[in-house]
C-alpha cells in the first residue's frame, strides 16, 4: 500500500500532446550497448518501463555519419534502416505503459568521425576536443542548411520509430548546437555568431524544424546544461544559462536541465550528495511554464516529494538510480521503500560507456543481461525442489549469493569469520566520501533478515572439517582477498625484496585501524592499483594531518577513475590537502627512513623521506579453505557435497560490481545447466 505522502509522485504530467503516467522520468543515459547491441539496449530500457518509470529515454542517438562517435557505442538513427531497430524498443516500452523518448544528437567538434572519415563540423575552425590529430571545419551556410535537414529527417525517423518525446540536445559541451551557443567555440561574424541572439539562431531554427517534423503526435524536449561550473568562461545559471532558458522558455514542451560537462552532471557520491544540482537548476521553473525535469541522483522518495512541492521540478529525472533499481517507482507505489536498491554513486555504470562495454552496476548485477541472459532484477526462477546451500563469507559476493539463493527458495546458511557483515564494503565505506557504498551491504542484509529460510552467523570461521560435517550439497566460498604488501602489481610484476628495509603499513591494516596505523609519517603511498583505493587512503591520511606523498607509475593520479569521471576531482582534492604527488615514478629502493623512486622513462632517481610505505598494488585471493577442500574431494560424496565454488574476490579480485555479479551467478546457476556464452547472445 502506497504511503499517501508520496501520492504526488504518481500524478500524471502532460508534456505537449502526450501524458506520462507519473513523475518518474528516466533521462537519456548511455548504456554501452547502443547500436552494436541494440536488442540488449531495448530490453534494458523496457525493464525500466516495467519497473514504473513513466518516461524511458534512449542514450544520445547520432543523427548522421558526420557525428560518428566510434568506438563509443551510442544509438544511431542515420537512416531508415534504423527505424525498425528503435521500433522494437518503443513497442516494448509502450507495452509496459510508459512513454519513449529519444535524444537526437550531432556531436560537432566532440568527435573525430573515425569510422565515417568525414571532417567534423563546428561553428568555426577548431581542433576537436578529443586527442585525435583532427580538426573540425567551420561550417558555411550550405553546411548549416544540411545540418538542419539531417536533424529534421532524424526527427521524422524518430516519429516513425514510435517515440513519444523527441529531444533537441544542447548539453555537456558535446553537441553541435551547444557549440554554436558557446562563445569559446563560436567565433563567427555572421548572423550565427557574436551576440547571444545570433548564437541562438541555429537552435531556434532546429527547434522549429523539429516541431514541424514531429507534428502533433510527439512532444518536443530541450536538454540544456544551465551551468558549466567554469565561472564567466562558460555558461552560468545567473548569466547566459538563465538568458538562454528565458529566450526559449515556451518553445519546447519540456525542459530537461542539468550541469555540464558530463563529469559535473554525473558526479560520484565521493564528491556530491543527493540533490547536488538543485542550486543550479532551481531557477528554470521561474522563467518557463513548461514542465521541467532535472537530476541529482535522487533515491529518497521524501527528497523527491520535497523538490516537487517546492516547485523546483515537475518530474524526477534519474539515470543512475534507475540503473541500480529499475523498479524504484513501483516499490514506492507498493509501499516497499525498504526494498529499494539505492544507487551508491560509484559511477561504475558510467565506466562501461567510457571503456566501450555494456554497463555494469554495483547494486544491480542483472543490468545489461535482460536480453543476453534473460535476467530480471526482481525475479529469479524458483528451484525445482528442496535445496540447501552454505555460503562462507559475508562480503558483497556472499551476501548477494545468499540473498538470491533464498529468493529462489533454498535453505541458506551464511557464516562469516568477522564481527560485522559486508566484508570489503564495510571497511571501504569508512574511507572519505564512500559512506554510501555501505548500501551494498545494507540492502542485502535487509532482504536476508526478512527471509524465513536464512540462518546468519558472525564470528564463525569455518574449516574444511566444518564444511564436510555440515553435509550441505552446495557451498559457495566467498572469503575475499588480501592486499599484497610486497609491491607486486601492474608495473612491478614480481615482489620487491628491498621493501623490507623499512616499515610497511598494508592496505588491510589501514582499512582496519584507520590513519593511526600509519603513525606520524612521513608516509608514501605507492599506487599501482590505479583505481580509487590509493587516492582515498592518501586523502584519509592527509586529512589526519599526516605528511603524505602519493607515487604512481602512471601519468595520472588514480588513472582508471577517468572512466568514472572522478580523476580531476581526486587530483584536485589531494592537492588541496597538501599531498605531494609524484607521477610516472616507480619504486627503486628503500631504507629505514626513505624510499627511492625512479622515472619510468628516464630512470632519474629521487629520494623521498618515508617512515611508512603503503603499497597499493594488487590482491591475492584467500585460497586456504578452497585448497583444503580440494585436497579432500574423495570425502565429498560421503558428506553429500556436490558443488563447491569460489565466488567474488576469493575467485579473482576485482570490483565490488564484479563480486556481486559472481554471487548472483552462483545463485542463478544452482540446479541449472551450466551457462555458456554464445556470440549470438551479444547481437
Amino acid at each position: 500500500m502506497r504511503d499517501p505522502r508520496y501520492d504526488i509522485l504518481f500524478e500524471p504530467v502532460t508534456i505537449g500532446p502526450v501524458t506520462t503516467r507519473n513523475r518518474f522520468y528516466q533521462v537519456p543515459h548511455c548504456s554501452g550497448m547502443g547500436h552494436r547491441y541494440a536488442r540488449s539496449d531495448a530490453h534494458m530500457r523496457a525493464m525500466k518501463a516495467e519497473g514504473g518509470w513513466g518516461v524511458v529515454s534512449t542514450q544520445e542517438t547520432e543523427i548522421h555519419p558526420s557525428s560518428d562517435l566510434t568506438p563509443s557505442n551510442q544509438g544511431r538513427i542515420w537512416d531508415g534502416a534504423d527505424v525498425g531497430v528503435f521500433r522494437e524498443m518503443t513497442d516494448l516500452i509502450h507495452e509496459r505503459g510508459s512513454l519513449a523518448a529519444v535524444q537526437l544528437a550531432h556531436n560537432g567538434l566532440h568527435t573525430a568521425n573515425r569510422l565515417s572519415r568525414i571532417a567534423p563540423y563546428a561553428p568555426s575552425d577548431a581542433v576537436v576536443d578529443i586527442d585525435d590529430p583532427v580538426q573540425a571545419r567551420g561550417m558555411d551556410k550550405a553546411d548549416i542548411r544540411e545540418f538542419r535537414r539531417w536533424h529534421r529527417e532524424a526527427a521524422i525517423r524518430a516519429r516513425e520509430a514510435g517515440f513519444d518525446i523527441v529531444y533537441v540536445y544542447a548539453g555537456h559541451d558535446m553537441t553541435l548546437l551547444m557549440h554554436f551557443l558557446l562563445s569559446r567555440h563560436n567565433h563567427r561574424t555572421d548572423e550565427y555568431g557574436g551576440s547571444l541572439e545570433n548564437r541562438l539562431r541555429l537552435f531556434r531554427e532546429v527547434l522549429a524544424d523539429t516541431r514541424d517534423a514531429i507534428g502533433d503526435r510527439c512532444a518536443l524536449a530541450i536538454r540544456f546544461a544551465v551551468d558549466e561550473l567554469m565561472g564567466s568562461a562558460g555558461v552560468e545559471r545567473d548569466g547566459e544559462g538563465r538568458d538562454i532558458v528565458a529566450a526559449l522558455a515556451e518553445e519546447p514542451d519540456l525542459w530537461d536541465v542539468n550541469l555540464s560537462d558530463w563529469s559535473n552532471d554525473s558526479q560520484s557520491a565521493r564528491f556530491s550528495q543527493e540533490g547536488y544540482q538543485e542550486d543550479y537548476t532551481r531557477f528554470v521553473k521561474q522563467v518557463t511554464t513548461k514542465p521541467v525535469v532535472g537530476v541529482g541522483r535522487y533515491t529518497s522518495p521524501d527528497t523527491m516529494v520535497r523538490v516537487i512541492r517546492q516547485g523546483h521540478l515537475d518530474l524526477i529525472g534519474a539515470a543512475r538510480p534507475s540503473i541500480a533499481d529499475p523498479f524504484l517507482p513501483r516499490k514506492i507505489q507498493e509501499g516497499r521503500i525498504d526494498d529499494i536498491r539505492e544507487c551508491i554513486g560509484c559511477n561504475i555504470c558510467v565506466a562501461g560507456d567510457n571503456i566501450v562495454a555494456p554497463m555494469r552496476c554495483t547494486q544491480n548485477p542483472t543490468i545489461g543481461e535482460e536480453w543476453r541472459k534473460g535476467w530480471h532484477p526482481e525475479k529469479v526462477p524458483a528451484l525445482a525442489g528442496p535445496a540447501a546451500a552454505l555460503v562462507v563469507g559475508g562480503g558483497p559476493a556472499g551476501l548477494e549469493a545468499a540473498r538470491a539463493l533464498a529468493q529462489r527458495g533454498a535453505s541458506v546458511i551464511i557464516a562469516d569469520a568477522g564481527t560485522e557483515w559486508g566484508g570489503r564494503v564495510s571497511r571501504e565505506s569508512r574511507l572519505p566520501g564512500l559512506s554510501s557504498w555501505a548500501r551494498v551491504r545494507d540492502w542485502r542484509l535487509g532482504q536476508l533478515r526478512t527471509a524465513s529460510n536464512v540462518e546468519m552467523y558472525l564470528s564463525s570461521p569455518l574449516t574444511a572439517d566444518d564444511i564436510l560435517a555440515y553435509g550441505i550439497a552446495h557451498v559457495a566460498i566467498a572469503v575475499g582477498a588480501r592486499w599484497r604488501e610486497d609491491g607486486a602489481g601492474r608495473f612491478h610484476r614480481v615482489p620487491l625484496p628491498f621493501l623490507k628495509n623499512g616499515k610497511i603499513a598494508g592496505v588491510d591494516l589501514l582499512l582496519d585501524q584507520g590513519s593511526v596505523a600509519a603513525g606520524p609519517g612521513p608516509v608514501v603511498i605507492y599506487d599501482d592499483d590505479r583505481y580509487y583505493m590509493g587516492s582515498a587512503l592518501a586523502e584519509q591520511l592527509a586529512a589526519a594531518g599526516i605528511d603524505t606523498t602519493y607515487v604512481t607509475p602512471t601519468p595520472l593520479v588514480a588513472a582508471w577513475t577517468v572512466n568514472t569521471l572522478e580523476q580531476a576531482r581526486i587530483h584536485r582534492r589531494l592537492l588541496e590537502l597538501g599531498v605531494k604527488i609524484r607521477l610516472l615514478s616507480a619504486l627503486a629502493d628503500r631504507s629505514a627512513d626513505s624510499v627511492t623512486i625512479r622515472c619510468v622513462y628516464s630512470g632519474a632517481a629521487e629520494v623521498i623521506p618515508c617512515e611508512v610505505l603503503v603499497p597499493v598494488t594488487s590482491r591475492l585471493p584467500e585460497s586456504d579453505l578452497w585448497t583444503a577442500l580440494q585436497a579432500r574431494r574423495e570425502e565429498w560424496l560421503d558428506s553429500r557435497l556436490t558443488r563447491v565454488e569460489r565466488i567474488g574476490d576469493c575467485l579473482a579480485p576485482g570490483t565490488i560490481a564484479a563480486a556481486n555479479y559472481s554471487g548472483h551467478l552462483f545463485a542463478r546457476s544452482l540446479g541449472a545447466l551450466a551457462e555458456t556464452e554464445s556470440a549470438d547472445a551479444f547481437r
